[in-house]
């Protein structure tokens, strides 16, 4: 395919302050930057999705962590997929569908070796932003290697209707777990989990407190927890997981915003009579297993028995507001943006 004419500019998203507490639109700025044919090694590609997730909240503060903070005054970083509209790099060709990391921007100019082509054909493109992509190697490597699941435990996952949360619970049941309980943050999301994804038991934390309803809908308790919430959400794991239970620390979206430290988790002592392990994962240490996560999740995608969602944001002018929305839990499935 030929190389296509190049706009002279595009637009990108900058960070222009740092958030105290929620983040605000003021806090983001859209920006004109110029658009130029790719140096060698480069291509050149229009996005048309875009992934916002919650650890974007944690890069915008200026703090130590396993991921630089995002630069005032400068384009975000993301997930990302779309064409290749210009190409300097031998094995990409305009046309081509690709899976890369400078999203939050119009236009990317990415190093061709930072780039991934994907199969339009096998899965809708933005499918390899979630289900088939970053959310959803979290959960199989998570729950799989680092939670050591194995058949007949008992699973719990907090934020199960979000893109991470409803493949674990999914996967869980596939592999054979005896009881999968998810807790999501409103009725139709509670209603979603078991009528849809096929978790046994779901509650809505909004309805009460978490350490009751998890104890209701797990009364013998939990082998495996996942842990997307934190707080009240682990503080409550901990008193349902069995002896030598694992808990997998995936992320805490409840507290990303606070400026205090949280209160819970109250019972940390309790891990040492159980003997528990708590584990923090991130999901770059297991890239080894991406072509298992692909065959077999690929697989049951393709007859029918995983299911997955997503909340698609039409609009770049809108990728801020679907980003706030994440926060809120405004999303089922995959949040996503639509470049359009």
């Amino acid at each position: 395919m030929a190389q296509q004419s190049l706009p002279a500019t595009g637009r990108e998203w900058h960070l222009v302050a740092r958030p105290q507490g929620w983040p605000t639109p003021a806090d983001f700025a859209l920006v004109e930057a110029p658009v130029t044919a790719p140096a060698p090694g480069r291509i050149l590609v229009r996005n048309e999705y875009l992934s916002v997730d919650p650890y974007m909240r944690g890069r915008m503060n200026d703090a130590k962590s396993y991921a630089p903070p995002y630069a005032l005054g400068e384009a975000m970083h993301g997930g990302a997929v779309g064409r290749v509209v210009a190409s300097a790099a031998e094995g990409f060709e305009p046309g081509d569908a690709v899976l890369h990391g400078l999203g939050w921007r119009e236009y990317a100019d990415v190093p061709a070796d930072q780039a991934f082509k994907v199969d339009a054909g096998a899965a809708p493109l933005q499918a390899y932003l979630g289900v088939l992509g970053m959310p959803g190697l979290t959960a199989y490597a998570g729950l799989l290697r680092v939670g050591r699941f194995q058949e007949g435990d008992a699973v719990f996952v907090s934020g199960a209707a979000g893109a991470v949360g409803s493949v674990v619970g999914q996967v869980a049941k596939l592999r054979g777990a005896s009881l999968v309980v998810g807790s999501a943050g409103s009725d139709e999301k509670v209603r979603k989990l078991v009528e849809e994804y096929g978790f046994d038991a779901a509650f809505n934390y909004k309805n009460g407190d978490v350490v009751g309803q998890l104890a209701k809908a797990a009364p013998e308790g939990i082998d495996v927890y996942f842990d997307n919430v934190g707080g009240e959400h682990l503080e409550a794991a901990i008193g349902a997981l069995h002896v030598h239970g694992r808990a997998v620390l995936c992320g805490a979206i409840a507290q990303y915003n606070d400026t205090t430290p949280p209160a819970a988790p109250r019972n940390l002592a309790t891990v040492i009579g159980k003997r528990l392990t708590l584990q923090g994962m991130l999901v770059g240490d297991h890239y080894d297993l991406q072509r298992e996560f692909v065959t077999e999740v690929g697989g049951w995608l393709r007859d029918g028995r995983l299911r997955f969602e997503e909340t698609v944001v039409d609009g770049f002018d809108n990728a801020v507001d679907a980003f706030l929305g994440l926060l809120r839990g405004a999303n089922t499935g995959k949040m996503l943006v639509h470049v359009g």
